[in-house]
């Protein structure tokens, strides 16, 4: 049984991206807006409590349990790869980190063929999505959705420390990485609000489903848009055994992530030729770039015992998950209100760089990301990764039938600037946490363990245990050239009435977490497909550190136990 219904917008997608436009399409009460999403209700207490960060990711309900094919650069491990299956997307099982990036990374973009996605152009658009707690400045928005503050602000004395020790290693200090300056230690921030986590789906979606022109629609598979004549007409799917086709009578709109989208592409027949006939799709439109160009973040966790019994190893029993839980239940507040990422660090992996490359986060607990501890007694831990990888690899379609997962290969490691990148995150990770200012915590290297020491050796427990950092992006990417899927204006390039806006539209990955870009990336995407005026460009400085600054933290004796 088919069944038919029209709109003026479709989204699919009810994610990071997708929330942002379903809020601001349906401002105007004469636009009728359709949000499609194939997960269901964010409202579980997994979702809602910071703390529990761990469970919805690796939870079927909650997300896709992707996996990618064998990886040669990781010893040909497949690798874990979650993304958002519920309201509000991967903001609603994300760690809740708000990382703009460096203002270079949009420059980039821009230097890509991305015209207009420079910093000064970017930057209202972070402002409009925000509310930061704190003061505000040039660089800070103060009545947007979005809630943005510092978790329980760095009560236990280890993220202090960490900040510390970064300076103790003659790095700079920043009170704001998403200000004025991204490099060097200071607080991290997160996108939580009163305690309770503040995804897209909290932030900009509840209020909009009040609004009778806006249509929500869960348990929704896409199978495809529907296309004619190089136009988008609509979209089918699924949903309790029916099959339906909506109809856009002025666009439809991919919102499903750097997975989702280039795969409900490839299924539409939009794409490169080879990969839809190889899959049995009709060729709609050939576009080489879908699927293309995927990029994501590796991390690992770099873990010490502590000296003192003050991290949160101590809170990992049964009993005092309880008492946290019901804390957090009756007043949203304590350890539950808080995702512990609450101090980081962005530096460079070289002198010769432009901008940092390389992430902290620090966590006071050694433990695994399915919340696990790593060993008894007490820990602490700093996830550090490479974050501008020159490794692509590619989303491709496998299978007509909507159902079968696409082939994820990212080729991590598969270039050698990013091997060395990370020798260095071993390398000068331990020359910062061995510095004073840890000396009364720092207790024995667990990992990677000072037996690691040289090239070869750290090679090889990189290709062990990175993990990925959950950021996939790039996968239809932004552009002029042979390889874009979308132009500028987030328009598929070839084929009216259709847009991608979502982190698959990215030229390249940010230095940082994905959820603060894909929601500026919405919040302008939204302007575009309205008609509206873009928001003036801003006009402030941005400050990068010095060579000098460089040059005089390499010249420092260095603090590393060998």
């Amino acid at each position: 049984m088919t069944q038919q219904q029209q709109y003026h917008y479709i989204i699919v997608g009810a994610g990071s991206a997708g929330c942002v436009l379903a809020n601001r399409l349906s401002e105007d009460p004469n636009n009728s807006v359709l949000l499609l999403e194939t997960g269901g209700s964010d409202k579980s207490i997994f979702i809602q409590m910071p703390t529990a960060l761990s469970i919805p990711m690796n939870t079927k309900k909650y997300a896709w349990q992707f996996e990618t094919e064998a990886e040669t650069g990781l010893d040909n491990r497949k690798m874990h790869c979650p993304r958002g299956k519920v309201l509000g997307g991967s903001s609603s099982i994300n760690g809740m980190v708000y990382v703009r990036g460096h203002a270079m990374d949009f420059d980039e973009w821009a230097n890509h063929g991305a015209a207009g996605w420079d910093y000064q152009h970017c930057l209202p658009y972070f402002k409009k999505a925000e509310t930061w707690a704190f003061d505000g400045d040039d660089y800070r928005g103060k009545q947007g959705e979005l809630a943005v503050n510092n978790g329980n602000e760095m009560k236990n004395p280890l993220y202090r420390a960490f900040i510390e020790a970064g300076k103790d290693a003659g790095y700079l200090e920043t009170q704001d990485y998403n200000g004025a300056q991204q490099e060097g230690f200071g607080p991290m921030h997160m996108t939580i609000k009163n305690g309770v986590r503040w995804s897209t789906s909290n932030s900009y979606l509840r209020p909009a489903m009040k609004r009778a022109n806006l249509t929500v629609i869960t348990h929704a598979l896409v199978n495809k848009v529907l296309i004619e004549d190089k136009q988008a007409k609509g979209v089918e799917y699924q949903r309790k055994g029916k099959t339906v086709s909506v109809f856009a009578t002025k666009e439809v709109v991919l919102s499903a992530g750097s997975v989702g989208s280039p795969h409900i592409l490839q299924l539409s027949g939009i794409g490169d030729k080879n990969v839809l006939e190889n899959a049995g799709v009709e060729v709609k439109h050939h576009l080489p770039g879908v699927g293309q160009n995927l990029q994501d973040h590796l991390e690992f966790y770099f873990q010490f015992k502590c000296k003192q019994p003050i991290s949160l190893n101590g809170k990992l029993d049964p009993l005092s998950k309880l008492g946290i839980g019901t804390r957090w239940i009756l007043n949203k507040s304590g350890l539950g209100a808080t995702n512990h990422f609450e101090s980081c660090g962005f530096i460079r992996s070289k002198a010769n760089l432009a901008f940092p490359d390389l992430q902290y986060h620090f966590l006071p607990a050694a433990m695994r990301y399915d919340g696990k501890e790593a060993f008894a007694g007490h820990g602490f831990q700093v996830h550090i990764g490479h974050n501008k990888p020159k490794s692509r690899g590619a989303v491709t379609l496998v299978s007509a039938d909507p159902k079968v997962a696409p082939k994820i290969q990212f080729n991590y490691l598969t270039e050698q600037e990013d091997i060395e990148g990370f020798r260095a995150c071993v390398r000068l990770t331990r020359e910062i946490i061995n510095q004073p200012a840890m000396d009364e915590y720092r207790g024995e290297e667990i990992q990677p363990g000072l037996a690691v020491q040289t090239d070869e050796e750290i090679d090889t427990f990189v290709r062990e245990f990175v993990e990925s950092a959950y950021h996939p992006s790039c996968s239809c990417k932004m552009g002029t050239d042979d390889m874009a899927v979308v132009n500028p204006e987030t328009k598929v390039i070839g084929i009216d009435g259709l847009r991608v806006v979502d982190s698959s539209i990215f030229p390249t990955i940010p230095n940082g977490n994905l959820n603060a870009p894909t929601i500026m990336v919405a919040e302008k995407a939204a302007d575009f497909i309205l008609g509206k005026t873009p928001l003036a460009a801003a006009n402030v400085d941005v400050r990068l550190g010095t060579d000098w600054q460089i040059k005089q933290r390499e010249q420092m004796p260095k603090r590393v136990v060998n």
